[in-house]
């Protein structure tokens, strides 16, 4: 019965291939994605986006539509600088939009999908760390020349510590005594900490640092490698809005550089690895250094603790109001996931000092 759906839903874009046969991809937590096998190469890859988490799919879509067309513009235009990287290509629809809806409203779109290509969810080796860097910063740099002004906020106040904090402070006005006591210490470290993680903000604010395009969701399984695990392209772009360069890094960094998942207990094994933290930042400013001013490489390590401290209040705020938000698997799931987070902020302080 689902084969039905993908095959009407795939014979709605503009393609000569016949549906052969499809395969669910699980690296994605929010968009139902699938890669359509057909009687011939190129293969697809089909993705209903998630109305529950973006409400303005249409131009969701039409960010990562153009941001993939500049990105393939400025390949071509490149000289052969960038010999083996690719871009997200994406097919248009029979009526010529970016997307399709099927008879229950679901919108669709649908890219090529990019042979040979591979993820990861853990960092092997600090090579791949350096790889990563230099990858992040190519988005950044294929992108610095594209007028963020041009793209939508598809998720508003993502990464705002403003907005952030304020669901904190709303949060713990209403938590339960029990959940105040158990996650107390947590608390207490957000609270003296709120001066300095507001910085980034401030300066944007200010007009120091300025915004550009941005990806806003650089985990390293966001990022797709060669079978000689060099970089070829980001992928999963639906976040792809305006930002600080500040969020891509830090995010990066904090995915690429823990010892251990976000869901760990044993927070023993929770530490920041300061070498792939080198390699990547060596990669990503081999890209961006001259890109970038003064003052935003000054701020690349205090977006490292901005944002392992963001997540982790967001996992700390949730906590409070009773899992409203993270998917749960046990009572104090988002407590553990936060206290791993600012375990992991702190290996990273005390390295830096």
């Amino acid at each position: 019965m689902y084969k039905d759906l993908l095959s009407s839903v795939f014979y709605k874009f503009q393609h000569n291939a016949e549906f052969r046969s499809y395969e669910a991809l699980t690296s994605g937590h929010i968009n139902a994605t699938y890669l359509i096998k057909t009687e011939a190469k190129p293969f697809y890859v089909l993705q209903s986006i998630n109305p529950k988490v973006f409400t303005d799919i249409p131009n969701l879509i039409q960010n990562k539509v153009r941001v993939s067309e500049h990105i393939q513009q400025k390949l071509a235009q490149s000289g052969g600088k960038f010999p083996k990287k690719t871009a997200l290509q994406f097919v248009k629809s029979n009526s010529g939009k970016a997307y399709v809806e099927d008879d229950a409203g679901n919108v669709w779109n649908m890219m090529l999908f990019i042979e040979g290509g591979t993820t990861y969810d853990a960092v092997p080796h600090s090579a791949l760390a350096y790889e990563a860097g230099l990858l992040i910063g190519e988005f950044l740099k294929l992108t610095e020349d594209f007028d963020a002004e041009h793209l939508v906020d598809v998720i508003p106040k993502f990464h705002d510590m403003d907005f952030r904090y304020h669901q904190f402070e709303v949060a713990l006005k209403s938590a339960k005594i029990t959940r105040l006591k158990a996650s107390s210490e947590l608390i207490h470290q957000a609270k003296s900490l709120k001066e300095e993680m507001h910085v980034l903000q401030s300066l944007k604010a200010k007009g120091i640092l300025k915004s550009r395009v941005t990806h806003n969701d650089t985990k390293i399984s966001n990022m797709l490698f060669d079978a000689e695990q060099k970089g070829l392209c980001m992928i999963d772009t639906d976040t792809v809005m305006p930002g600080l360069v500040h969020y891509d890094f830090g995010d990066a960094v904090r995915t690429i550089c823990s010892t251990a998942t976000e869901d760990e207990t044993d927070l023993d094994k929770v530490k920041f690895n300061m070498n792939y933290y080198r390699d990547f930042k060596k990669g990503f400013l081999e890209m961006m250094e001259t890109s970038l001013t003064r003052t935003e490489q000054k701020y690349l390590p205090l977006a490292v603790k901005t944002m392992i401290f963001i997540i982790g209040l967001r996992f700390l705020t949730d906590y409070l109001n009773n899992d409203i938000y993270f998917k749960v698997n046990y009572n104090v799931h988002n407590l553990d996931r936060a206290k791993n987070q600012f375990k992991l902020m702190d290996s990273f302080t005390k390295q830096m000092l």
